[in-house]
Order: C-alpha cells, then sequence, then structure tokens
C-alpha cells in the first residue's frame, strides 16, 4: 500500500498544475465579455475606416490611449512613434502579463462594399493608393481595449500586473526609420515593470469561425528580404553578342534560385520559400541595359537553414553571373526573427484558450510561412501567439479573399472568441503556481 501511495504522488507531481481562478470572478469576466461585445464590433468599425499607415498610427493611438485613461489605468504614449503602453495594478501580487495588438494599416484600396470601409488615401512609395486594414488590426485594437475594460473593472480581484501593448508598425516602418516590435523593446516596453511573459493573437479570415489555432515552438517564418544587382555590358538589342546582358542572367539566377529550395534545403526538418517580387531592367525596347535588379523576400523556420540558404543564394547569384561574364551584387537584410511560440508556456495555456472557444475547437496547426514582428517579444521573454477564426461557416477558407487583399473581411463574431481568450491566458496565467 505505501508503494501505491508513493507511486500516486510521484504521478500527481509530474502532472502539470494549472491556473485555478475563482469560478465566480471566471464567470463573471465571461459574461462583461459577452456584454461589451458590440461596444468592441462598435471600436473596431471606427478604426477600420480611419486606418493609419505604420508609425503614423496618431488618431488610433489617440483613441487607445484615451480610452486607457478613462478606465484609470497608467498611460504612457509615443512608444515608438506613436505606441501606447498602459499599466493595470492588479490588487493582489502576482506576476506581470504583457498583452500586445498591432495598430497599422497597408497601402491597399478598399473594395469589399463594407459600410464603413476605408476610403483614405495616401501616396506610398511614390504611388497614389488607398489605405486599408487589409490584415485585422482594427480587431486586434478592438479586442485589446476590451480587454483592458474588463480587467479594469476587476481590478481588487486581479493578482499581479497586466501591461496592454498597442504597437505601431507590425507591417514595417517606411524607409528610413525605425519602428515596430523591435523598436518597443529597445525603448524598454518590456521594463518598469519587467514582463514574465506576454501573449499576442492574430485573427484569421482563412480560419473558420469558432475555431482557434496554435503551434509551439517555430509558428511563423523569419522574413528575410534580398536584392540582387546584375552588371553586364550595354548594347544595341540588335546585336547581343557585343554586350552581356543582364536581363537573361537575372533570368537564369531566378531559375537558380528556386532549386536552392526544391534541392538544396532539407524540407523534412522545416519549410522555406524564396520569393522574387520585383524585377527592373532597361529604358526602351530595342537596348540592353547595362544593368538589371531583382529583390524578394525569404522565408524560413529554422536558424541553421536561415543561414545556409543566405549562403546558398549569395553563391547562386554570383557564380551565375560569372559564368556569362557578368558581376552579381547580393545584399541581405534580416528583418523580423521566427515567432517562437515557448513549448512549456504553450502547453500550459492551451486549457484557457478551451475555455474560449471549447475544447473541440482549438487546434494545433503546421507553421506558417507568413511573419509576424512579435517575434522581437518573443526573444526577450518567453510567448505564446495564437489565431482567432473569423471565416464565416458558410464560407470557403480555401476560396476566401486572403490578408493584405482588397476584399479581405472578417466575420466580427470571432472577435468575442479573442476576447475571452485574451482574458482566460491573462487571468490563468497570474492564478498559476509557481
Amino acid at each position: 500500500m505505501k508503494k501505491l501511495i508513493h507511486g500516486l504522488l510521484l504521478l500527481s507531481m509530474a502532472i502539470p498544475t494549472y491556473a485555478q481562478v475563482n469560478p465566480k470572478l471566471q464567470s463573471k469576466i465571461m459574461q462583461q465579455a459577452a456584454a461589451i461585445e458590440q461596444k468592441m464590433i462598435g471600436w473596431r468599425r471606427d478604426i477600420h475606416q480611419f486606418p493609419e499607415l505604420s508609425n503614423r498610427e496618431k488618431r488610433t493611438a489617440a483613441k487607445v490611449a484615451e480610452h486607457l485613461k478613462s478606465l484609470g489605468i497608467e498611460v504612457q504614449t509615443g512608444v515608438a512613434y506613436t505606441g501606447v503602453v498602459g499599466v493595470l495594478k492588479g490588487g493582489k501580487p502576482g506576476p506581470v502579463v504583457a498583452l500586445r495588438a498591432d495598430m497599422d494599416a497597408l497601402p491597399v484600396t478598399e473594395r469589399n462594399g463594407l459600410a464603413f470601409a476605408s476610403k483614405e488615401r495616401t501616396v506610398f512609395n511614390g504611388q497614389e493608393t488607398g489605405v486599408m486594414h487589409a490584415c485585422g488590426h482594427d480587431t486586434h485594437v478592438a479586442i485589446l481595449m476590451a480587454t483592458a475594460e474588463i480587467l479594469a473593472a476587476n481590478r481588487q480581484e486581479l493578482k499581479g500586473t497586466i501591461k496592454f501593448i498597442f504597437q505601431p508598425a507590425e507591417e514595417g516602418p517606411p524607409a528610413g526609420e525605425e519602428g515596430g516590435a523591435n523598436l518597443m523593446v529597445k525603448e524598454g516596453v518590456l521594463d518598469n515593470p519587467k514582463v514574465d511573459v506576454i501573449f499576442g493573437l492574430h485573427i484569421s479570415a482563412l480560419t473558420k469561425l469558432g475555431l482557434i489555432t496554435y503551434r509551439p515552438a517555430g509558428t511563423m517564418a523569419a522574413s528575410d528580404w534580398f536584392s540582387i544587382k546584375v552588371y553586364g555590358q550595354q548594347s544595341h538589342g540588335s546585336a547581343p553578342w557585343r554586350g552581356i546582358d543582364p536581363i537573361v542572367v537575372s533570368a537564369q539566377i531566378i531559375n537558380g534560385l528556386q532549386t536552392i529550395v526544391s534541392r538544396q534545403t532539407e524540407l523534412t526538418k522545416e519549410a522555406a520559400v524564396i520569393t522574387v517580387g520585383r524585377m527592373q531592367a532597361g529604358i526602351r525596347e530595342n537596348i540592353i541595359p547595362e544593368y538589371a535588379e531583382m529583390a524578394g523576400t525569404i522565408r524560413t523556420l529554422d536558424t541553421d537553414m536561415q543561414d545556409k540558404i543566405h549562403e546558398k543564394i549569395k553563391l547562386t547569384a554570383t557564380k551565375i553571373a560569372e559564368a556569362s561574364g557578368a558581376r552579381a551584387e547580393v545584399t541581405i537584410d534580416k528583418k523580423t526573427p521566427v515567432t517562437y511560440n515557448d513549448p512549456e508556456l504553450t502547453e500550459k495555456m492551451v486549457a484557457s484558450l478551451q475555455k474560449a472557444a471549447g475544447e473541440g475547437n482549438v487546434i494545433r496547426i503546421n507553421a506558417q510561412t507568413g511573419a509576424e514582428d512579435f517575434a522581437y517579444y518573443q526573444k526577450k521573454v518567453p510567448g505564446f501567439f495564437f489565431f482567432i477564426g473569423a471565416c464565416p461557416p458558410d464560407a470557403d477558407p480555401e476560396k476566401a479573399p486572403a490578408h493584405h487583399t482588397p476584399d479581405f473581411m472578417i466575420d466580427e463574431r470571432g472577435m468575442l472568441i479573442g476576447l475571452k481568450a485574451m482574458l482566460n491566458v491573462a487571468l490563468d496565467y497570474t492564478h498559476m503556481p509557481k
């Protein structure tokens, strides 16, 4: 019997102990979430109608700051240009939990027919364009505003401190500027008070409404940008043998780059992508130009693979150019690290997501090749980033308009699930035994 009892004790010690939130507090907060849904949707529609590009989110930031101040939350503005940080101290001691939402929109002209569609216009990279929340950041801001209102209303029953991070420039800062999560970290957003863990979410128009998806470890890819300049020799288009054609050499390089992934990379380990998204050369039809330039993106989920692919790109481009008598210069700019969900933290928080969406509606997914600068926070503290489904039940996620496109839309009913998820991860983590 003693051996049996001893064995049961060891077994119980091996089973992770998760949060034990007061059931009455849990029930009250979920009721408050349901009650604030329409108010939250209203905030989202207002922000959607008046989108702002990266590092220019002044109206959005002012709306957020005013709201947080009205809740009695300590507010700091002007972080990383337009970022807003709110600090809510609970009535009981505990950890510091950060919750993050991104605020910026994209240079996309909206055409989905929404009554509250954006009519904003701007000039971006020399071209006139519309401005649109074509990725769902408007919903993220509204969800975190609602999260702040509910937690502030229950501050005396909260353990620890909640830090609300409203971040600019997730899509990348304008040329010549710093911005985004990287700059917020540099400016100390994870300090004073020092953050223990951070949580973030992303609405997904390509995931069915009602689902929450997640993945431990590498979740979204590192994003690197590259540029390859190919220098040849200019000549008349009627006599290509008198010059060195950088356009033909560039075409050969583009084909060569694709073999790096398909033939030289261990894809059973992790996925990788090399995409040439821009190609510029020449000024007239009958002139072979002196140089050509291509630019694109590299997506990787493993740092060793990332380094090897960078080396292969440089080798492939320079050697193909040399074989034709041309010269290639390769520049690679590391933009965003891998979004890495701390495995232990992720395991602990899955139950919190299940309380928000239902046990059968929280699904582990494969890694994605999209990038997310939430990764910069995760390089400093353990973090967990997850996805909220917002594709209408009667629509096919495979055919739904993708993020970053003019027809992008989400089912706003997904926002309530996102709100409940944010509330649960914050509340549960602060109640976990050390």
